[in-house]
């Protein structure tokens, strides 16, 4: 069964666009490759015959602009119930695919380009911290027999699975070629597991460095040693949580990465720091109401460049809290090399790193989970 969709050219009286027969698989799913969009939204196509655990070929993967996995199995006629059987599969496999998985999957099908970079070029910023989330599943074809039908509106209305079939019409004028594109459930269910989080979607954060959102001036944070935030609860719980003896990589927004440091004690207040003292700075510029407190962290600066020179590549992470744990690792590679910065020592058992050591010098924290972002409170 599928959409009965007609073509008719108005521009020289009424005449009806030939149906034609669908281009084979090979040419649908290349055409796919190139514009996902044809499929009604933005995604970047992570690779193309991926072969799973079992030996079987998954004809597309994307990953949308939240992160989620979108598996795409193509049949050029009409799709039997095993094709959903055969989608379904491939769902399984997929849920299993870690944050890893997927960029290594991606990169082994690219032409060298890092999967951050190309997400950003997709969407217009980089990826999210966790990828696959959540997945979708969609059957491509040009008709779906009744049975399978059945089937997938059932899984649909009664176990929310997210799987949805896409129809696709060739239409042949002259010398134009033409594809025209329906849905077989207009108002489709969101990801699987699309609010479950796991630490395998996560990059595995090294416990040394974080990354600090900066809009102040930093003229005055280098030359004074601090980093701070303020204007309200939501922008300086996350820096209050960054403990003492951490690694910062300091990102100007719109700008780029301008520093990084280890910090050196616990946040205060700025009236309680060590800068309400330095006449040189405005009371106006950094002090605040008591509900918005600017609070202060105090740093010891290993390199620092000048705004004009930031640091920034297409794909670095960003984020729109005042601070979070890095985990990008392509991030971290190029401020590792740009910077000159060691990376940190792998924990040995039996062994401290050096932050953990200093995180053991400092006040009890406990860890704490805060628009999707995990950080460290002082006890008080």
């Amino acid at each position: 069964m599928g959409m009965e969709i007609g073509l008719w050219r108005i521009d020289d009286g009424i005449q009806q666009v030939e149906l034609g027969d669908m281009p084979s698989e090979e040419q649908l799913e290349a055409l796919l490759e190139r514009d996902p969009t044809i499929l009604g939204e933005r995604l970047l196509i992570i690779g193309r015959q991926i072969q799973t655990d079992r030996g079987k070929r998954l004809d597309l993967l994307g990953i949308d602009s939240e992160g989620a996995l979108r598996v795409l199995e193509l049949k050029r006629g009409r799709a039997p119930r095993d094709a959903v059987a055969q989608v379904l599969e491939y769902g399984a496999w997929v849920q299993k695919l870690s944050h890893e998985d997927v960029v290594e999957i991606f990169q082994s099908k690219s032409s060298g380009t890092a999967f951050e970079a190309a997400f950003e070029e997709v969407f217009g910023f980089g990826p999210p911290d966790e990828i696959n989330s959540g997945h979708k599943l969609t059957l491509v074809s040009t008709e779906l027999d009744r049975d399978a039908q059945e089937i997938i509106e059932y899984l649909d209305s009664a176990y929310q699975v997210p799987i949805n079939v896409v129809f696709f019409r060739y239409f042949k004028d002259g010398d134009q070629e033409y594809i025209a594109r329906s849905y077989l459930i207009e108002d489709a269910q969101e990801s699987i597991g699309q609010r479950k989080k796991s630490a395998k979607t996560r990059e595995t954060w090294n416990e040394t460095d974080w990354y600090v959102s900066f809009n102040r001036s930093w003229d005055d944070a280098v030359r004074y040693g601090f980093i701070s935030a303020g204007g309200g609860e939501w922008y300086s719980n996350t820096l209050r949580g960054v403990p003492q003896g951490a690694r910062i990589w300091v990102c100007v927004p719109k700008t780029g990465y301008v520093g990084v440091g280890i910090v050196t004690g616990s946040p205060k207040t700025f009236e309680e720091s060590h800068l309400a003292s330095i006449k040189e700075l405005d009371d106006l510029r950094y002090g605040r109401t008591d509900s918005e407190k600017e609070w202060v962290l105090p740093v010891d600066w290993q390199q620092t460049v000048k705004i004009e020179d930031a640091i920034w590549e297409k794909g670095m992470f960003a984020n729109q809290n005042s601070a979070c744990k890095l985990r990008n690792q392509f991030t971290l590679d190029i401020l590792f090399r740009t910077f000159e910065a060691e990376e940190p020592n792998v924990i040995e058992t039996g062994q401290k790193s050096t932050l953990a050591e200093r995180m053991a010098d400092s006040a009890p924290q406990v860890v704490v989970e805060e628009n999707g972002v995990e950080r460290l409170v002082p006890l008080r």
